[in-house]
């Protein structure tokens, strides 16, 4: 057999640019390109691939534990796989979106992932205002690790061992900073965030997996702006907010919406306190989105 039409190869897609991609053989790093246009392949993947010259093409995606993606009405976007652990940065400058990290964590808990909150840069002063703005998430249980990167990175290691864990946040969070630190050889680029705009600008603009050890890997991801949650239809999403549960399938009505349907379970454990009303209010904003977006197609 000829070196085009080489062996299947089993192989771990290491990072991923648009249509080409890097994959960790046996034999090292390898760039590739992809069989076809449909075949979906994101950082994360375990693929069998085949050596075309210099360079590989991946024939298949093995079966995947989880897909950590968001999508809007019009499209949907896969960001990693295989991943047991999503890491989501924030700062106290720029300010950050706390809806935008509340849908990183749905996404994560809809597909079984454990979560974390990274507060980085917490030698600013405007520290104390992001760790209240955390506060209601560590009350319902996400770990909040505090860190300042360009210091020290130690509090973020321990928290990564035994995981493939994906770094994700909005644009000026520290994250290029982060995994420099970790890792010193990556030489990720970083840049200063804009003052006047309040945020940051894009310099990740790739996905790419480190290795941190045999079982610890680390996949850094291009920042964020938005974060749309329309795969998931109503049940998904409730299911997705962790202090829901207990509560579900336990209203008077079993189509109830949670909204002001008597009986509902959700309304009265926020009117005790059970619930924060910030978090049904979110749901329900969430829901409305996602029934627009059904409408339109």
């Amino acid at each position: 057999m000829n070196e085009a039409a080489g062996e299947l190869e089993s192989g771990l897609v290491i990072a991923a640019f648009s249509r080409r991609f890097i994959v960790e053989t046996a034999h090292g790093p390898l760039p590739c390109q992809v069989r076809g246009r449909h075949l979906q392949v994101v950082c994360g993947d375990r693929v069998e691939w085949r050596r075309n010259g210099e360079s590989g093409v991946i024939e298949r995606v093995s079966p995947r534990d989880t897909l950590l993606y968001r999508s809007d009405a019009f499209k949907t976007k896969a960001i990693a796989a295989n991943v047991t652990q999503l890491a989501v940065v924030v700062a106290p400058r720029p300010s950050f979106s706390p809806e935008l990290v509340q849908r990183c964590l749905l996404a994560a808990e809809d597909q079984g992932m454990a979560s974390l909150l990274l507060l980085n840069k917490t030698d600013l002063p405007e520290t104390p205002l992001a760790r209240a703005r955390l506060a209601p998430l560590a009350r319902i249980g996400y770990p909040v690790v505090e860190l300042s990167a360009l210091t020290d990175a130690t509090p973020l290691r321990k928290r990564l061992k035994g995981h493939t864990t994906l770094m994700i946040g909005q644009s000026g969070m520290g994250k290029s900073t982060l995994v420099n630190a970790l890792f010193p050889g990556a030489r990720a680029e970083t840049a200063e965030y804009s003052e006047a705009l309040d945020s940051g600008r894009h310099t990740t603009t790739h996905t790419r997996l480190y290795r941190l050890d045999d079982g610890s890997a680390l996949i850094d991801s291009p920042g964020l702006q938005e974060f749309a949650l329309q795969h998931l239809d109503a049940d998904a999403l409730a299911h997705a907010f962790i202090e829901f549960r207990p509560y579900l399938g336990q209203c008077r009505f079993r189509d109830c919406r949670h909204e002001s349907e008597p009986g509902c379970r959700l309304v009265e454990a926020v009117d005790s306190g059970a619930i924060d009303a910030a978090r049904l209010h979110l749901f329900r904003l969430l829901r409305q989105a996602q029934q627009r977006a059904t409408h339109r197609l």
